[in-house]
């Protein structure tokens, strides 16, 4: 049986699993973490356990004028089961009104869950990685060093287009928000 509660300490390996295999197949895949992330501010760690093993979770760092959903993870043996809503109803009540937004990239269930849980699509910019098969025109690196073989950028939706044209790899990253 699967229980919400808050994160402990003792979950971190399980967590990291979690993450890391529930990223795998999506446009996250190399978004990879060896250490749970700290937040500056105060943040709603929950997971989704099974025993002692996290299934799902969910870290929402709060700011000044919303929250943020930082990480939101199901393991692929859990996917489709309703854990990711399940967790976001555990966080909604502990949440004291605002907006709480997410961002992600091109993954249709991940698009289509956050639109069949109430958010809106609020801003849209690219993910641009240069890998070492992309030209390396215009990438300088200082004194000694060669060019960059690779490189993550943001480049806003605009230029699209001229963008996919240069590098291999470019993703959609979509802000989504709802009113809590």
């Amino acid at each position: 049986m699967t229980k919400i509660r808050d994160y402990r300490d003792a979950d971190a390996a399980s967590w990291l699993r979690c993450r890391l295999l529930s990223f795998f197949g999506t446009e996250y895949y190399d978004d990879v973490v060896v250490d749970r992330p700290v937040f500056e501010n105060p943040a709603h760690r929950l997971v989704a356990v099974e025993g002692d093993v996290v299934v799902g979770l969910m870290d929402v760092e709060i700011f000044a004028d919303r929250a943020t959903i930082d990480v939101l993870a199901v393991h692929p043996d859990h996917q489709r089961s309703g854990l990711a809503t399940q967790l976001l109803d555990a966080v909604i009540p502990r949440l004291q009104g605002g907006v709480l937004d997410a961002w992600t990239r091109g993954d249709a269930s991940a698009n289509a869950w956050y639109q069949r849980s109430g958010f809106t699509e609020n801003f849209r910019y690219l993910h641009v990685y240069k890998s070492a098969h992309d030209d390396t025109d215009g990438f300088e690196a200082p004194g000694p060093l060669g060019k960059p073989v690779t490189a993550f950028m943001h480049a806003p939706i605009s230029v699209e287009a001229s963008v996919r044209a240069r590098f291999s790899r470019v993703h959609v990253c979509r802000q989504y928000v709802r009113a809590i």
